[in-house]
């Protein structure tokens, strides 16, 4: 699994509660342009219509080398999953607080494109603090622990 592009912001902004691979239907100029990492997945997310899942505001940069045949970059794309797995994602997010982002697009072993999305819910101000806060604790008791440890010898 190599990985092309990850949304950092989600894992702060939100709690995933769970995770789904699905596949992506891209144009040719999308796929060259993803294979050479100009993919931004800041500020998209996914959308269920339809009984389709949509992948939205994902910025894919446009191929120099497609002139008249490239893509537009901020297109939606859909997303290919089982349709037990979009009805499940719909009825999720039709409960109060729930979205569905995604987590990082890879190749995965047969270099294919794949996105990771995630049901997540979204942190309030004073979870993302306290989250901070404990990160920091922890650091700082994992350095006092090294200290102890480089002093010992």
């Amino acid at each position: 699994m190599k990985p092309i592009a990850q949304n950092k912001k989600a894992f702060h902004d939100y709690e995933i509660l769970d995770r789904f691979e699905a596949g992506i239907a891209l144009v040719g100029s999308e796929v060259k342009s993803i294979r050479a990492g100009r993919v931004s997945l800041k500020d998209s997310y996914v959308e269920v219509q339809g009984g389709e899942a949509w992948l939205l505001r994902c910025h894919v940069s446009p191929y120099e080398q497609a002139g008249v045949f490239n893509h537009e970059p901020e297109r939606r794309r859909k997303l290919l999953l089982h349709d037990r797995e979009i009805h499940r994602l719909d009825q999720k997010v039709r409960e109060r607080g729930f979205s569905i982002v995604p987590l990082q697009l890879y190749f995965n072993d047969k270099g294919r494109i794949k996105v990771e999305i995630a049901l997540a819910r979204g942190k309030r101000e004073y979870e993302k603090k306290q989250k901070l806060k404990e990160r920091d604790i922890r650091r700082e008791m994992d350095r006092d622990v090294q200290k102890f440890r480089d002093r010992k010898k």
